[in-house]
Order: structure tokens, then sequence, then C-alpha cells
């Protein structure tokens, strides 16, 4: 059995606090930051503030780190949903995570449980 992944790095808890600066700025398709953003604009806008560039698509988004299990992912983890996948948010750690959701909508935490947890598609840490 493999060893699970190092904890998240400085770099991951850095675009934590970047992200989490973001919250009430409004879901824009497309929009990858500072007025608003979408899911994958969030990540790559977060952690390139942090100085991580990642790729803009949740898609390419996904194939970056390593993969990381439920029982292992730590604060600055991306979690990513649904099929594709196609969405993606920051892993806050105690079950929550910070997400630009869909129109309409702002950057926001919520909890896994509440929608979330059934739809999870992978986790993967990149900081």
């Amino acid at each position: 059995m493999a060893a699970p992944p190092a904890p998240a790095s400085t770099v991951a808890r850095n675009a934590v606090e970047h992200a989490l600066d973001q919250v009430g700025k409004p879901y824009r398709y497309g929009g990858d930051g500072p007025g608003s953003f979408d899911c994958s604009g969030l990540v790559k806008w977060a952690y390139g503030k942090a100085g991580r560039s990642l790729p803009r698509t949740t898609y390419d988004q996904y194939r970056q780190g390593a993969p990381v299990s439920r029982a292992n992912a730590a604060r600055g983890d991306l979690v990513f949903f649904y099929s594709g996948p196609s969405h993606v948010g920051i892993h806050l750690g105690d079950g929550r995570m910070v997400h630009a959701p869909s129109s309409g909508k702002k950057v926001q935490v919520v909890r896994l449980a509440d929608h979330y947890d059934d739809h999870i598609a992978g986790i993967r840490r990149v900081g």
C-alpha cells in the first residue's frame, strides 16, 4: 500500500487564504479574477497568487499533482466534482470547501455534506 501524499505545502495554505479573501465576489463564467470568478478561475487565481501556476480549466487542473483519498484530504487540496470533472473547489478541512458555484451566486464556503460529498470525482494535492 502506498504512503499518503506529503502534507499540504505553504503554497497550498496560502492559496486557501487568497481564495477565502474572494468570498462574496460574483460568479462569472470564464471569470479568472480579481473581480469575478468561475470555479477553475478561482483555483488558478488563488494558486497563482500563492506562487504556483495551474492550468485554466477544471479538466486540465485535474491532471495536476497527486491523487489524495478523502480520508487524507488536507487544507488546500483541490476537490473535483461530477463527470469530466466539471467543477472544482479548494478543501478547507472540517468538511468544508471554498468555491465559485454557478451563475447568479457568489464565491462562498460550503459544507461538502450539504450536497457535494456524493458527487466527488477526485481530490488532488497540487501545492
